[in-house]
């Protein structure tokens, strides 16, 4: 009767698991989405990653084998992070950090560190585009102090502290952590940042970009000029397929407004021609905070009365217009970013 039962107990545990191709599948499907985020607009991304997090979560709920719990977890927890990078980009910073939080408690379910730090890093963004740069500044620290990140984890982390520091005017600590992200390079690696890569990656362009906005942040415009000159040309030295059309609009926005900084007004136009390029499905919040901030620098007194700076910036204005968060309907909380 024991060996009976004993057979019968494992028949019944074999019955509650699922397929382990059907798990490898997921996990294909989410590396593909991170890998396919800078060529998809972020409507799409956010229509895929909640049937992924879905299928995931159903899936999770037919077995009780632990190995196969955990990378149900974790491959939710990568949808659940990319759905609020999408609905950030939308516009939609409430949702964007209820889904940062969704998915940092997905990395603390499963044990997965590197998940925690990216989905805390993002609530440091929404901290920070929502007015509250100490709470970005906290949230950033936090998520740096997980165990199991490699350089480019880091990178990013230290990289949102200083942004953070510079909305809160601190030249001094945001130089720090500028200077810090430019230097982690101890060869460590870990399995999200860099094994999944695509947007949880933090390219080098990418660095450069956020760099040369603290740059502004703190007003040194030659820095960001200098910065935003390097993504740029980056950007352009990759393959067609792997040119980010997100930094290269936000490190051409970023050139523009350094160079209204010194007063070149017709620097700034014919810069601002990359910008415009952008697809309107692609022209996301953070982008959208940018030219914003042009908008304002166009009504300084050492542009008033021109009417090339009037002209840029209805142009600024139509462009904004047309954008994906705008004609979605999705970017009320702009009006924080833009106020």
């Amino acid at each position: 009767m024991t060996a009976r039962d004993a057979a019968d107990e494992a028949g019944a545990a074999a019955a509650q698991c699922v397929s382990d191709t059907t798990i490898d599948q997921l996990r294909d499907d989410a590396l593909a989405l991170a890998r396919s985020y800078g060529a998809v607009n972020a409507f799409d991304i956010f229509r895929r990653a909640r049937v992924l997090r879905t299928e995931a979560e159903h899936q999770r709920g037919l077995t009780q084998v632990p190995a196969q719990q955990q990378d149900l977890l974790i491959v939710a927890g990568q949808a659940c992070a990319l759905l609020s990078t999408a609905a950030f980009d939308l516009g939609s910073l409430d949702d964007s950090a209820r889904l940062a939080r969704s998915a940092a408690l997905y990395g603390e379910m499963a044990r997965f560190d590197p998940l925690r730090a990216y989905a805390t890093g993002s609530l440091a963004i929404c901290a920070y585009f929502t007015g509250r740069p100490s709470e970005a500044v906290r949230q950033a620290r936090t998520a740096l102090a997980y165990a199991g990140l490699g350089d480019t984890a880091r990178r990013r982390l230290l990289s949102i502290e200083a942004r953070a520091h510079g909305h809160l005017g601190d030249r001094e600590r945001a130089t720090r952590a500028l200077v810090a992200s430019t230097r982690q390079d101890r060869g460590e690696r870990d399995e999200l940042h860099d094994g999944v890569g695509g947007e949880f990656a933090f390219s080098e362009e990418r660095l450069l970009m956020s760099n040369g906005t603290t740059a502004l942040l703190v007003g040194d415009g030659v820095g960001a000029e200098a910065t935003a000159q390097q993504a740029l040309a980056l950007v352009s030295s990759r393959p067609p397929a792997r040119q980010s059309v997100s930094v290269r609009g936000k490190a051409a926005a970023d050139l523009a407004a350094a160079q209204l900084l010194r007063g070149d007004l017709d620097a700034a136009t014919v810069t601002l021609e990359t910008v415009w390029a952008i697809p309107e499905d692609q022209r996301v919040a953070g982008l959208l905070e940018r030219t914003g901030t042009l908008r304002r620098a166009l009504t300084a007194p050492t542009f008033r009365g021109a009417g090339a700076a009037i002209t840029l910036g209805e142009r600024i204005e139509e462009f904004g217009r047309r954008s994906a968060p705008r004609q979605l309907g999705t970017g009320r909380g702009l009006l924080a970013i833009d106020s």
